[in-house]
């Protein structure tokens, strides 16, 4: 039992795929509506109510809503969600966009930078069974998910981690990519648009992506179409700076015209794309 005045323990983030999934459908009813009772919520996703109040406490605990007597409601700020959350959403085109952007990237030696982010992630994993690749990235995720693999060469950058996105930050990862001579970068965002470019939520990930960018050859921004059209705080490539974009058919076609007339290539992801590429692999 808790004491008056002490502190409680942060609760564990979600695990279970089906609890992040539920999660994630709360904090989409609460964006639509602005507030709900727990009622209404344990209803429409058929779950009991103790099971909504635990969900409740643990996206509070994150700061994504505020609880209230008998329900909850939406923070009436743009946040950013974590990337357990985050791994869950457009999964199926996430997959695509990776296959075609990895079609992108030319065979043989060749060093390719990785932004942090569930998409980059994917790219990097239909990237990994190539050989003679060398992969710089300060993402902690993308670090893991590629060290076992003993046909390309790993490079890590320092810095200090971002618990939202397990990505390394600051002026060390700065520094790590300023050092480095970078073919293709692969970068992930939270908004595309033909306006601001590549942005990000967090300004000092945006400075380090910056770092990461600067170095590069080809800049290929992988986002699926959630994304375009959105312009979030911290600007991280301008659209001259961009070679290629690579997304789904979801994406707004309007702005993907706007895009593509400021000179950046434009690559709609479908699964004749996925196919092919399985064929050759």
């Amino acid at each position: 039992m808790t004491m008056a005045g002490q502190q409680r323990e942060p609760r564990p983030y979600a695990t279970s795929m089906k609890r992040s999934e539920r999660m994630l459908s709360i904090l989409d009813m609460l964006t639509s509506s602005g507030s709900l009772p727990l009622a209404a919520l344990s209803e429409s996703l058929q779950v009991s109510p103790a099971t909504i109040r635990r969900d409740l406490a643990e996206l509070e605990d994150q700061m994504l809503l505020r609880r209230t007597h008998g329900g909850a409601r939406i923070i009436e700020t743009e946040v950013e969600l974590p990337v357990r959350l985050k791994d869950t959403q457009f999964r199926e085109a996430k997959r695509l966009i990776a296959r075609k952007a990895a079609q992108l990237i030319p065979t043989g030696r060749h060093v390719v930078a990785f932004s942090g982010g569930t998409t980059t992630a994917e790219v990097a994993r239909v990237l990994s069974t190539r050989h003679d690749f060398t992969i710089v990235t300060n993402s902690l995720t993308i670090a893991t998910q590629v060290a076992s693999r003993q046909t390309l060469q790993l490079i890590m950058t320092g810095g200090v981690v971002r618990p939202h996105s397990f990505e390394l930050v600051g002026v060390l990862a700065e520094r790590s990519f300023s050092a480095i001579n970078i073919g293709t970068a692969v970068l992930g965002t939270d908004g595309m648009s033909a306006a601001g470019g590549a942005t990000t939520y967090d300004e000092t990930e945006a400075r380090t992506n910056l770092a990461m960018v600067t170095q590069a050859e080809r800049v290929i921004v992988v986002a699926d179409g959630s994304k375009i059209g959105r312009v979030t705080l911290a600007p991280v490539a301008s659209v001259e700076a961009i070679t290629d974009l690579v997304t789904d058919s979801s994406a707004d076609a309007q702005e993907l015209e706007r895009i593509g007339a400021s000179g950046i290539r434009v690559h709609i992801a479908d699964e004749a794309d996925s196919r092919s590429r399985t064929t050759r692999d």
